[in-house]
């Protein structure tokens, strides 16, 4: 079944939009996100399932039949996973070649060798930058916070002065910059320009990071002093490598897919023209897919092979890498299914004309709504990707750009205030010893710093561009 048809069905399911079914798809949509939040936050159940349950609800709320609502839900569901599962699935090879080679240590090791005294936030916060690039964030801060923990113990820094830019660095990172699972199916849902998007989210996400990283810290630092625990610094994942490859040809890898994109990009705006066949041929290796395919296959040259990795040991590494990200892909995957079932209920509709009524820019409706959802889900990811579907309605006349900085504002919102319904709250509580207090004052703040300036910067740039 096609989507349109799922759309058709849908629309014959619900009742015309007036005032009396606005109040009840309100209530459904709050109905859908509350079974949500009570089902992961209550009753530790996966999000997957939680999406899956919630989507049900609110079509069933709607006044969709069942049949009806799971259609829209497999839908979503499967054009979600068709549009990001690949480039998800390559992010997390090229990530993992990078951890497992020794590729990221060199990196960490490099840029701390060239640093010091008050250079060492603004140095975490580049090191972050570079390595959150293709890493999920959950695997940055693994990858990362045993090199904060050591560079604070053996420098005698304050730990959330060195903490709090690499925690801004994979944050901002994750919000804005593609390939990032939430910023890909934003992108997706709205049919922007990834190019475009990316150049844009760079822009924005250069002077936030600047912002809630090494300036935020220092605040930090005064707020809460603890002592480095002892019991989380780990080994270092590259100490068995008896070699590893060189800065240069690391950052050059990692750096490849955005190279390409934005080339793709640029191309499309100083050619513009379909026809010719250079701007054929970027929009082809500068496609996500291919730009990450690209960086994958050199990876296995430029890391792999340079750390002295076997075909065995490279495919070893290509299997543990695809494992870890099937929760990832489902709950993607669930979180396009809920977004499909609020488009086919109406609720875009819904969402649109109170947009015009309340006379909100749209830049700013699209934080607003990404703000609550991520406060009630504690998903940046689900946020994004439920954020993406009500204001779709809203990207249909936008420009290029305009469209992008609708990406990037849902992206910015998404990252909120992360308090205890999010499992990077307790990721960073647990690494850092610190008490839920101690947690607010710092990671739950940084990330409400980095939500508000990406914001912001975005309404600013809508009026400059």
């Amino acid at each position: 079944m096609t989507r349109l048809s799922v759309e058709m069905l849908a629309a014959d399911a619900v009742e015309p939009i007036t005032s009396a079914g606005h109040a009840r798809l309100g209530i459904a949509v709050l109905a859908g996100i509350a079974v949500i939040v009570l089902l992961i936050t209550k009753f530790k159940l996966h999000a997957f399932l939680a999406l899956t349950i919630g989507s049900l609800t609110l079509g069933a709320l709607a006044g969709a039949p069942l049949d009806k609502a799971i259609a829209s839900f497999s839908s979503g569901l499967g054009s979600t996973v068709a549009g990001v599962g690949v480039l998800i699935a390559l992010g997390a090879i090229l990530g993992k070649l990078l951890a497992d080679s020794g590729g990221a240590d060199q990196i960490v090791d490099t840029i701390l060798a060239k640093a010091g005294g008050r250079a060492m936030p603004w140095a975490m916060v580049l090191i972050a930058s570079v390595i959150g690039l293709p890493l999920f964030f959950e695997v940055g801060i693994v990858l990362l916070i045993p090199v904060v923990l050591m560079v604070a113990k053996r420098g005698n820094y304050s730990l959330m002065r060195i903490g709090i830019p690499a925690l801004a660095g994979l944050s901002v990172m994750h919000g804005l910059i593609p390939p990032h699972p939430g910023p890909l199916v934003a992108i997706d849902a709205l049919e922007a320009d990834l190019g475009v998007t990316l150049a844009l989210g760079i822009l924005v996400a250069v002077p936030t990071v600047i912002i809630a990283g090494p300036v935020f810290s220092r605040y930090a630092a005064r707020w809460v002093d603890v002592a480095v625990p002892e019991r989380m610094i780990p080994e270092r994942p590259s100490e068995e490598l008896e070699r590893r490859p060189g800065f240069g040809v690391t950052v050059a890898t990692v750096l490849l897919p955005v190279v390409l994109m934005l080339a793709k990009a640029l191309v499309d705006i100083v050619v513009d023209d379909p026809g010719n066949a250079v701007q054929r041929t970027f929009d082809v290796v500068g496609s996500p897919m291919v730009a990450l395919l690209a960086a994958v296959i050199v990876g296995f040259f430029t890391l792999g092979r340079a750390a002295g990795f076997g075909r065995e040991r490279l495919a070893s590494t290509v299997e543990k890498s695809l494992g870890p990200i099937a929760g990832v892909l489902l709950i993607v995957g669930a979180g396009g299914g809920f977004k499909q079932t609020l488009i086919d209920v109406g609720v875009g509709r819904m969402i649109l004309d109170f947009s015009e009524d309340w006379s909100i820019p749209a830049l700013l409706l699209a934080w607003l709504i990404a703000v609550a959802i991520r406060l009630a889900t504690g998903s940046a990811t689900v946020a994004t990707i439920s954020a993406a579907g009500l204001v779709a309605p809203l990207a249909a006349d936008m420009s290029t750009t305009h469209a992008a900085l609708l990406v990037l504002a849902i992206g910015a919102g998404s990252l909120f205030f992360s308090h205890v319904n999010d499992a990077g709250f307790w990721l960073v509580k647990e690494y850092f010893g610190l008490d839920i207090g101690q947690t607010v004052k710092t990671w739950s703040v940084m990330e409400t710093v980095i939500s508000v300036v990406a914001g912001a910067l975005v309404l600013l740039l809508s009026l400059v561009i």
